[in-house]
């Protein structure tokens, strides 16, 4: 089994943490592919909201 690295899980619980407020022990609860596609969605929410204030 491969292990995922440590510090890619630190960034990715960083990262949500941050931005949904989550408790720790909900996050290290999801599986990586969840986990995954939470940071995709919030980076993909954050980009459509720089665009927009861009065009401000």
């Amino acid at each position: 089994m491969k292990q995922y690295p440590i510090d890619a899980l630190w960034q990715e619980l960083i990262y949500l943490a941050y931005h949904l407020h989550w408790p720790l022990d909900d996050l290290l609860d999801l599986e990586h592919v969840d986990r995954a596609r939470l940071v995709h969605g919030v980076s993909a929410l954050n980009a459509r909201a720089w665009e927009e204030a861009r065009q401000l």
